[in-house]
């Protein structure tokens, strides 16, 4: 399908996108210790050159927070932003050579109770995150979603300092831009197309530039500067081509900076492939993005992005999901709101840092909550503690401390889960009669048993009594691990001691007390 097709749906998208963007690119360089235009170039090459290569219809990239604490300590470490640009390069050639090798599967690993946990917490961090920008109340840059912040406070602490410090200005205008959102969202949306071409978003930034031109010169509604865009504003050609900053190849050969390398082209793919699971998910059409070939977009972006003085870039949840709920269908999304952020930085910056931070933090707040709608903690409740556990940790490790160390969390949990489901579908016992003496018991292994069941088939086989008679069956099971075999070979003795008959049945035939498990498997006997 042409990609031009769907540009009446991918249009209005990329500018809900671009409005989305631009705070967060400021933002992620801020709190990157970075100069803050290297955040728009990333914006700009993950938009434009990785959504041109990358296979995914609505995924978008960018700087992502996930990197941010890595890129602030790598600065000072590598002895400056040029010398962290080499890093950055190397990264992108190391996810090339991800890419190469096939890395991209990783991501399908993810359980999909961590996954539905990440857009989650995710959703709920940018709420709580937006809340004191939306009163005006700026201490922390946008694009900062640890836990514990880069100005000395966390999460709730800067909410609750933001009700001492509320901007009447910010605030009237943020809940303009709400409202205007929600009358979208809700109402008009679904009355006229052309309310569906003019999006609300782009209503909603008008009305706050419009608020901030009439009311610059009241002296209880006035936006104060800091509470706006701050895009630079080059004089001319010449310091415009200024900001742009290249690598220090000199220091190539330092260990250091092929460490920070390696660091993130690990985090970045990482954050990419579970961003990629995410969105598949969310995406209406149900497309499956190719991952090894999403390792090859970001490589090259990261390093395109590195060699003109950009941040590291990833495919990110927050510009993704955006695109997903204003209705975008293909990658022209995201590589329309690459040249907006390009052509805009251009153009018009001083128009851009007019718009208050206030009217951008309503709209990263109806998107946090599509990503948190209650229900679906609902859903996940109702679907039983092997999925909401592991969902409930993502989210909460998500919120207290940053993202990647709350997915961490979640599939720690994950991996415990399946261990003790493993334990508990081994195999089943059924108990029969007693009928001459004997206990009756048959047990029947499940079509794969691995080392994880150890402990429940060694557990039961202990627990046999006396004289009994055991039925195994193992007609089903397609794999039985070394491991399970040595247990039956093991338990052959102390079978015989507790006076224990046992029937094997298999698909090739019934054998009664086998002479040796490991012969009738065909497995080599254990090395003393």
């Amino acid at each position: 399908m042409n990609i031009f097709n769907n540009l009446r749906k991918d249009l209005p998208a990329s500018m809900v996108v671009f409005f989305v963007a631009l705070p967060l690119c400021l933002g992620i360089a801020l709190a990157s210790g970075a100069p803050l235009f290297s955040g728009l170039i990333a914006g700009i090459v993950g938009g434009i050159v990785v959504g041109a290569l990358s296979g995914s219809k609505i995924g978008v990239s960018g700087p992502a927070a996930g990197l941010a604490a890595i890129v602030l300590t790598s600065i000072g470490a590598l002895g400056g932003f040029e010398n962290f640009l080499v890093a950055v390069v190397l990264g992108g050639v190391i996810q090339l050579l991800f890419g190469v090798l096939k890395a991209g599967i990783i991501g399908y690993y993810f359980p999909s109770s961590v996954i539905k946990g990440m857009l989650t917490g995710i959703g709920i961090i940018i709420i709580l995150k937006q809340i004191p920008h939306f009163f005006g109340y700026n201490s922390d840059p946008e694009g900062d979603f640890a836990f514990f912040q880069i100005d000395g406070e966390n999460t709730f602490s800067e909410i609750i300092n933001s009700l001492n410090f509320i901007s009447p200005g910010a605030t009237i205008v943020a809940v303009l831009g709400l409202g205007i959102l929600l009358l979208w969202d809700k109402v008009l949306g679904k009355k006229a197309k052309i309310f569906q071409i003019i999006q609300g978003p782009l209503v909603a930034v008008a009305v706050g530039i419009l608020f901030y031109i009439f009311t610059k010169d009241n002296s209880n509604l006035a936006i104060a500067d800091n509470l706006l865009v701050s895009v630079p504003i080059p004089g001319d050609l010449t310091s415009f081509l200024g900001q742009f900053s290249f690598p220090n190849f000199a220091v190539i050969g330092n260990m250091d900076v092929w460490i920070t390398a390696f660091t993130i082209a690990l985090v970045a793919s990482l954050e990419t492939l579970l961003c990629v699971e995410a969105t598949d998910k969310l995406d209406p059409a149900k497309h499956v993005t190719p991952t090894n070939r999403e390792l090859l977009a970001q490589g090259t972006g990261n390093i395109i992005s590195g060699m003109i003085g950009g941040l590291p870039i990833t495919q990110v949840i927050v510009r993704s999901s955006a695109n997903i709920q204003s209705g975008g269908k293909t990658k022209m999304a995201a590589i329309i709101h690459g040249f907006l952020l390009l052509i805009s930085v251009i153009l018009i910056p001083k128009l851009l840092n007019k718009i208050p931070l206030s009217v951008l933090a309503s709209i990263l707040l109806i998107v946090g909550y599509k990503l948190a709608k209650p229900s679906l903690f609902k859903k996940m409740y109702k679907l039983g503690w092997k999925q909401s556990i592991p969902f409930t940790v993502t989210v909460l490790g998500i919120i207290f401390t940053d993202l990647l160390i709350g997915i961490g969390l979640g599939l720690m949990v994950g991996i415990v889960v399946i261990l003790i489901k493993s334990y508990q579908n081994s195999h089943f016992l059924h108990i029969e009669d007693k009928s001459n003496g004997k206990h009756k018991i048959t047990m029947t292994l499940a079509e794969e048993v691995t080392f994880f069941n150890k402990g429940a088939i060694l557990k039961e086989l202990d627990q046999l009594p006396e004289d009994a008679f055991l039925t195994l069956d193992v007609r089903k099971t397609r794999y039985l691990d070394n491991d399970i075999v040595e247990i039956l070979e093991d338990f052959s003795e102390k079978a015989k001691n507790k006076n224990i008959d046992i029937q094997l049945i298999s698909e090739r035939g019934v054998v009664e007390n086998p002479d040796s498990y490991i012969k009738f498997f065909k497995l080599r006997p254990k090395s003393a």
